[in-house]
């Protein structure tokens, strides 16, 4: 497995990584049993890095993440943790919350529920907006030096946010939704990240699914986070499919997947990228991974940038509520 770094200084990570919201029910029901299967296939193939976040089932995804890795030596992978959101008992989502009292309760439960001692990086999900992120970063410095945090990420920040993170102590990367149908971090936050010497963790690759050549119209059920995702409503749905039919003749011309010419593009992007699949099941995970043997030529490259010119999708990423939140879409 091809290594990438996260950062000028971050850990040395697999050029793949494993993002394990889907396996806690935010993409309709999961299997757990395949879940974990799925978890140790990423493993035994040279997959180091597994994503999650505090609040991914309320907890169900650490717990499950926990079991998965129990009795596995801890240098063997790496844990990138997201912290902050707030939610109810109906699963409903309110406000984030990144006080520094509130970073370390979050990192306690975290370590008990994933049964670590440490986590490899974490991160707040979103910016609060009624906290300096001066304080959140220094109450992660506080206990990056007390050995229970090795690195601090972000996500979703945008580049002023950034800059003032890094003057707190140094990031190691930035996780952000980045495809070919989410280009906007190449304006200002790319650009940031690269000058201060930041990796990015992508996730969203295949954009919930949408670009992956496996989803539906229409097959979006109950519990399922793309019913309400504006990109899948009806008015921008048919549009974005017509985009996959396009980069669907590119892919059968390089022999791949719609799936992995999608991912070949994003880690093409960079070596300070590394993007992160969201796979539930073996057999998405095996195509995901299929996607490091695509060589893709400066000929593939204007093939698939014209199948897919940049702007070119329809709709917002998130509800206008939860797009209210994201601090990267203001630069």
């Amino acid at each position: 497995m091809e290594q990438r770094n996260l950062g000028r200084n971050g850990p040395a990570t697999s050029a793949i990584g494993l993002g394990c919201m889907g396996m806690s029910g935010m993409y309709g029901p999961s299997d757990r049993a395949e879940s974990i299967a799925t978890i140790h296939a990423a493993l035994d193939a040279g997959v180091t890095l597994l994503d999650t976040g505090d609040f991914y089932g309320m907890g169900h995804n650490e717990m499950l993440i926990g079991e998965a890795v129990k009795g596995l030596s801890r240098d063997s992978y790496q844990l990138s943790v997201k912290f902050g959101a707030m939610r109810d008992a109906a699963g409903g989502w309110s406000k984030y919350d990144a006080r520094p009292e509130a970073v370390k309760n979050f990192l306690a439960y975290s370590l008990q529920r994933l049964g670590t001692d440490y986590i490899d990086v974490y991160r707040p999900a979103r910016l609060d907006p009624d906290v300096p992120i001066e304080e959140t970063i220094g109450a992660i410095a506080e206990m990056v030096k007390a050995g229970y945090v090795r690195h601090i990420g972000l996500s979703e920040m945008g580049a002023e946010t950034i800059r003032r993170a890094a003057a707190v102590h140094p990031i190691c990367d930035l996780q952000i939704e980045y495809s070919l149908i989410s280009r906007a971090p190449e304006e200002a936050i790319f650009p940031t990240t690269q000058e201060l010497g930041i990796g990015v963790t992508a996730y969203g690759v295949l954009s919930r699914g949408l670009i992956s050549g496996h989803w539906q119209k229409d097959a979006s059920r109950a519990g399922d986070f793309r019913a309400m995702s504006p990109r899948f409503q009806s008015g921008n749905v048919d549009a974005n499919l017509a985009l996959v039919d396009a980069l669907q003749a590119v892919a059968a011309a390089k022999g791949a997947t719609v799936a992995q010419i999608a991912i070949a593009w994003v880690a093409e992007q960079g070596r300070d990228i590394v993007p992160l699949v969201g796979a539930r099941r073996r057999d998405r995970l095996s195509e995901a991974l299929g996607a490091l043997d695509v060589v893709l030529s400066g000929e593939d490259l204007a093939a698939i940038e014209h199948a897919v010119p940049k702007g070119a999708a329809a709709g917002d990423r998130y509800p206008t509520p939860l797009m209210a939140h994201l601090d990267s879409e203001r630069g």
